[in-house]
């Protein structure tokens, strides 16, 4: 097999996306600002956060605020549930409202998730999984893809059936995180066993799981057989690292400081001042940790002072741009 041009395009279905390199769906993580800047920067595709189905219907306020996507194309939302009619009529709501491509989450290990049956749960009942993917298939034109681990544990690795059945019910993509739920985020993804989810269907593959270097979208598209990657905590603090991965320059050290002011100020926006302050200080977090390590970040994470913490947040960002600078030119 041929190595993976990672910068060409890719057809889920009819929809096309311009390079291998895809920003995962992350619960609290990857709402619209954050795509926003993951696109802008050169990722292929980005996926909302998990939207859940039932409540979506039932015209719950934060199930379409996930669903939002501003002119963001294609526009791919990811679904959760467990019972075939409110993930059909979920389905149906994000079509109406612009997604070009509606992904099944059948991977989240989240307890409060399984609690429901839902997410990665769902790998314990593949039967009734495969009649979720069905009816979600039925009720719409547009592709349907499909997101899961490995298994629910080590003792029942059983995606790459499931990925079978599942092509055959119209499943266009399927996505692959290499651990089972019972690993949750631990160990190392294994992307070898991935592979026997290439050799179980012919539509295109995803591989998921602790990708963060150029060398490693290399392996684990080599070691599974995939055709793409999809990079989740990767990204955080830097969500730009998709487009790079994808063949991108990212920004320069002294933009970083003005890109994560941007970002706190759309998140201001988006969510309104007293909601965007508190879900915006995971992000300042990663932020600090990444491009200014040893920071003292208590300020910033404790004041609710919109303008105090734009201010000291660029000054934090910018000093330690400045420092990394010097101590090149110094080399």
């Amino acid at each position: 097999m041929s190595a993976i041009d990672i910068a060409s395009p890719l057809s889920v279905g009819p929809v096309q996306i311009r390079n291998r390199v895809v920003l995962a769906p992350m619960s609290g993580v990857t709402d619209l600002p954050f795509r926003q800047l993951a696109m802008r920067f050169g990722a292929g595709l980005v996926v909302t956060e998990m939207v859940a189905s039932r409540e979506l219907v039932q015209d719950a306020a934060e199930s379409w605020s996930r669903l939002k996507h501003a002119g963001l194309k294609p526009h791919m939302v990811q679904l959760a549930g467990r019972e075939a009619y409110w993930l059909a009529e979920a389905a149906k709501i994000a079509a109406g409202n612009g997604a070009d491509i509606i992904d099944i989450n059948m991977g989240c290990p989240a307890k409060k998730v399984i609690g429901g049956y839902a997410g990665s749960a769902l790998m314990r009942e593949p039967d009734h999984a495969l009649s979720l993917i069905e009816a979600t298939v039925k009720a719409v034109d547009v592709p349907v893809t499909l997101k899961m681990r490995l298994g629910w544990d080590e003792k029942s690795i059983n995606a790459p059936d499931i990925a079978r059945r599942a092509e055959e019910t119209g499943i266009k993509l399927v996505t692959i995180h290499g651990r089972t739920r019972m690993q949750f985020y631990e160990g190392k993804a294994d992307w070898d066993a991935i592979r026997a989810v290439r050799d179980a269907v012919s539509i295109p593959l995803i591989a998921n799981g602790d990708v963060e270097t150029a060398e490693d979208v290399t392996d684990i598209l080599r070691r599974s057989g995939a055709d793409a990657v999809m990079v989740g905590r990767g990204c955080q603090g830097r969500p730009w690292h998709a487009g790079v991965l994808a063949g991108g320059a990212g920004p320069a050290a002294s933009e970083i400081a003005d890109i994560a002011v941007e970002h706190y100020h759309a998140m201001l926006e988006f969510y309104g001042a007293d909601v965007g302050i508190r879900h915006s200080r995971k992000h300042l977090g990663w932020y600090l940790d990444r491009h200014a390590p040893g920071f003292d970040k208590a300020r910033i994470m404790t004041s609710k002072d919109a303008g105090e913490v734009a201010t000291l947040l660029r000054s934090a960002l910018s000093e330690a741009s400045q420092y990394l600078q010097q101590t090149q030119e110094a080399a």
